[in-house]
């Protein structure tokens, strides 16, 4: 029933993160001064994996402060909180480094923020981890239980379940080819991509030609992957030209 409930709480993460995702972006972030709906993540549908594994691992850390009586105490509750946090940033640093050094690619960019370590991950965005940690304990973790314990007594919802990991499975071969391309053109000009840098590139240039962009495709374009790359890589060596 585990295997069947973390499931459950990877689809509801992904979901729920990627909605969390937009809204930042297109109300807060820095990077988007227009306040344009931008798709999040390297995925086309409307989810963030990280934020999957990370609701499993708040699921599982709460659970198991329950039933080992730790948060019995002030202490023991502090404690589990923290292991949220640390769960959260954990696997934060684990994808960012993992896109970072097998794929030449950076996925979000926490370099100019205080502390950082390696532009993946800085005590900012761990405060905000821990909060989320601390609303999910204390507001959704007795909601979420429940919510499982009906999902486990209603199996016909495993159909919507199914269908949501068949399509997250052809996406992901999707965005593999993707990033696969980006790869190959990073490592032969020894290059680190910026993810969200070259859609915001490529979407301005669709508003060069008066062309809307693909919310859910933003890489699709009448001008290939390879071309982009090329003019976006050029543009930023113009740049480092001007600036020496």
């Amino acid at each position: 029933m585990i295997f069947l409930y973390l499931a459950y709480l990877f689809f509801l993460g992904s979901l729920a993160g990627w909605v969390m995702e937009v809204l930042f972006r297109k109300f807060f972030s820095d990077s988007n001064p227009e306040h344009k709906w931008i798709n999040p993540g390297f995925c086309v549908g409307p989810y963030v994996p990280l934020y999957g594994f990370g609701l499993c691992f708040l699921y599982l850390l709460a659970d198991f402060g329950e039933k080992s009586g730790l948060v019995a105490t002030t202490g023991g509750t502090i404690a589990v909180l923290v292991m949220m946090a640390a769960a959260m940033t954990a696997v934060e640093y684990i994808a960012g480094i993992v896109s970072l050094k097998v794929y030449n690619l950076r996925l979000w960019d926490y370099s100019n923020n205080w502390g950082n370590l390696n532009g993946i991950i800085c005590p900012l965005f761990s405060a905000i981890w821990a909060a989320i940690g601390a609303a999910y304990y204390f507001l959704l973790h007795p909601l979420v239980t429940e919510l499982l314990v009906w999902l486990g007594n209603n199996l016909e919802f495993l159909f919507v379940v199914g269908f949501f990991f068949g399509v997250f499975t052809i996406d992901i071969v999707y965005s593999a080819g993707i990033v696969t391309k980006l790869r190959t053109f990073a490592k032969e000009n020894d290059i680190i991509i910026k993810y969200e840098n070259l859609k915001a590139h490529i979407r301005k240039n669709h508003e060069r030609f008066a062309k809307k962009t693909n919310f859910l495709l933003p890489f699709k374009s009448d001008i290939p992957l390879s071309e982009h790359l090329k003019n976006a890589h050029s543009a930023i060596e113009q740049i480092r030209a001007r600036r020496k």
